[in-house]
């Protein structure tokens, strides 16, 4: 009852303002009937405040309709369904369901179209009711540990074997030999050769010694002695 009084406050108050601050029901009727002259007499402004009006007019009479409507859906009898009805046929759904939070009324006859499969959710909810407290839906049955039930032990996790010793990404040098970096060539390699073994590093000797360094990895680096690959292993020419 206080949400009807309150809305039907309410719908009085915006109509009361729709009457003072709106155009006169003359205007809504001249702009009806004759809209140019309306305009050449007052202005346009007054044809648009009294469309304005008219609509505003037209969407209250609409709100107050469903409200009324749906006040009578709650209507024991022939008359409230007539109501939900009527109701269905002015207000879609969403506004039936707003208009009987406003006013505090349920949707008797309209119920079954606001919620679909209203009646197998009661029927589950009737049922979900009915069933005993300790009769859980969904939970296993597990056995309650005791003392006396001897549960088997889990098994044992395999565990992950033992990484061994590291693979190297690249290949050693041997002893006194050379692998071979980017940026390397055998001039540079016969040279350091000749100095770390204390020969003369002239420019006659190194060009022997690349000739014997290329003849001796004739194998690895191929018939052309300038290109050498990174990760090649060059091995010293006999002395």
């Amino acid at each position: 009852m206080p949400r009807w009084m309150g809305t039907v406050a309410a719908m009085c108050g915006a109509g009361w303002l729709l009457a003072v601050l709106g155009a006169a029901p003359a205007e809504v009727r001249a702009a009806a009937q004759a809209p140019q002259q309306l305009v050449d007499t007052a202005g346009p402004d007054a044809l648009v405040v009294a469309v304005v009006t008219a609509l505003a007019w037209l969407c209250w009479s609409w709100g107050a309709l469903g409200l009324l409507l749906t006040a009578a859906t709650a209507v024991p009898g022939w008359a409230g369904r007539l109501a939900g009805v009527l109701l269905s046929g002015v207000l879609p759904a969403g506004a039936r369901r707003a208009a009987a939070l406003a006013i505090g009324v349920g949707l008797s006859a309209t119920a079954p179209l606001a919620a679909p499969g209203g009646s197998a959710t009661v029927a589950v909810t009737t049922a979900a009711a009915e069933r005993p407290a300790g009769d859980a839906p969904g939970l296993l049955d597990w056995p309650a540990q005791s003392a006396g039930l001897d549960w088997p032990a889990a098994p044992d996790r395999p565990t992950a074997p033992s990484p061994g010793p590291p693979v190297p990404d690249w290949p050693s040098a041997p002893p006194d030999g050379h692998v071979v970096l980017r940026g390397d060539c055998l001039w540079d390699i016969a040279r350091d050769h000749l100095t770390g073994t204390g020969g003369p590093a002239t420019d006659a000797a190194v060009a022997a010694a690349v000739q014997a360094w290329w003849h001796t990895n004739a194998a690895v680096i191929g018939p052309d002695p300038d290109l050498l690959l990174p990760g090649q292993v060059l091995q010293p020419p006999p002395p």
